[in-house]
């Protein structure tokens, strides 16, 4: 049986609607419609419509969806209905800000070991969180059960952490250092290139004045 390819674009509307969910339910309000979704996250009814399907039918016709449990659907489809150990690696200017952000803890991901190499960081604690030797790295992530791993590394490091984090049974990887690295066909990868992101908002801007 051949199994139904989800675009990608569909998994990330999916979490801009929980989000805009989320806010809706705060307020009090009971229902929705797929109509109220696209004008609250700047897409058609009908494409709403189309990512709900995917995945089944929800909620009743000419009533609407009940706000509750249109988003905690959504949240059991993007795996977002149990927490998610986390470990950061690279206590950086940016390790610091990612592990401040308040977003990754809401949404349940929860950063249970950060590490870094400089001895003058390790004992210290951001996100209130020891830092920890690189050394004790797969030992740590092992005993934590830990799934994903973010790496915020300089580049010329980023492979030896990433198959570090590997070794100790990490599933997912968000990785910040501007290279390219190698990793099994079951590992699932994401890399984030905030200089490469950039360019291209310069191209789009510069291609407007031809």
């Amino acid at each position: 049986m051949k199994t139904l390819k989800i675009p990608e674009a569909t998994i990330i509307r999916l979490s801009v609607y929980s989000r805009h969910l989320t806010d809706v339910d705060r307020k009090g309000i009971i229902t929705t419609s797929s109509g109220d979704i696209a004008d609250g996250v700047g897409v058609s009814p009908a494409q709403v419509r189309k990512d709900l399907a995917y995945f089944g039918e929800f909620g009743t016709r000419g009533v609407g969806y009940n706000v509750k449990d249109l988003r905690q659907h959504i949240l059991k489809i993007l795996g977002l209905s149990v927490d998610w150990s986390v470990t950061l690696v690279g206590a950086g200017n940016l390790g610091l800000a990612l592990s401040s952000y308040k977003g990754f803890r809401e949404r349940g991901f929860i950063i249970t070991s950060v590490f870094d190499a400089d001895p003058n960081k390790v004992g210290t604690t951001i996100g209130n969180v020891e830092i920890q030797p690189i050394d004790q790295l797969e030992e740590v992530v092992k005993q934590n059960r830990t799934q994903i791993g973010i790496v915020a590394v300089p580049s010329n490091a980023a492979q030896e952490i990433v198959d570090k984090l590997i070794r100790a049974g990490v599933q997912a990887i968000l990785n910040f250092a501007p290279v390219v690295l190698n990793v099994p066909p079951e590992i699932e990868l994401r890399n984030v290139d905030l200089a490469v992101n950039l360019e291209v908002l310069t191209f789009n801007v510069g291609a407007q004045r031809f």
